[in-house]
């Protein structure tokens, strides 16, 4: 099932210049990743403690893209400059792990509880089943519908909806668990794949 994970090739196109530089200068995949997650913890944590104030929100549509940049980078600096390492692998998946949550569980200042804890679970369900696909022999697997990128783009689009006073309040009660459902979905998608053999 097809997601923005199929961009990511012309995205790190993009990028593959400044990853080349923050190579030569001696940054490593490591710091980046790192990088990302503080940037997200650091985040989550703003906007969580000034949600009463809503032009916050326009920091998320910002984090989460200049995350997914990072993310990106830390991949071509492993892949392609020789940083690869098992503390890499762990450092991504987990960091990767804490930055959702961060940012997902930013929303629970505004949005009901339930649904944002719901999300942020299955979010993560969605990346451990993925990594899953590793030990299963059939690679790292990226099946939607709802994957990390289209995570992003989603809170991305909520957060500065909500920034700008657009946000339609009779919603609210379920966009949360609409997106745990279609991460549920994802999640499902990635064993039945990883079972089938295939990593998409």
């Amino acid at each position: 099932m097809p997601t923005l994970y199929a961009l990511k090739p012309a995205f790190q196109a993009r990028l593959r210049p400044l990853a080349d530089r923050l190579a030569a200068a001696g940054v490593t995949a490591n710091q980046i990743t790192l990088l990302a997650a503080a940037l997200s913890l650091a985040t989550g944590v703003m906007v969580a403690a000034l949600a009463g104030h809503r032009a916050v929100f326009l920091l998320m549509p910002v984090v989460l893209f200049a995350r997914m940049a990072l993310n990106a980078i830390d991949g071509m600096l492993a892949r392609e400059h020789g940083q690869a390492s098992k503390l890499g692998m762990y450092l991504n998946e987990l960091c990767d792990a804490v930055s959702d949550l961060a940012l997902i569980l930013a929303f629970a200042a505004l949005f009901p509880a339930w649904g944002v804890v719901a999300f942020a679970v299955t979010a993560v369900l969605v990346e451990f089943a993925g990594v899953l696909g590793i030990a299963a022999g059939s690679g790292r697997n990226y099946a939607g519908p709802f994957g990390k990128s289209d995570r992003a783009l989603a809170l991305g689009i909520v957060a500065f909806l909500i920034a700008c006073g657009l946000w339609v309040e009779a919603i609210t009660p379920f966009v949360f668990p609409a997106m745990a459902t279609l991460s549920l979905v994802t999640a499902i998608n990635r064993i039945r794949s990883g079972l089938n053999g295939s990593g998409d």
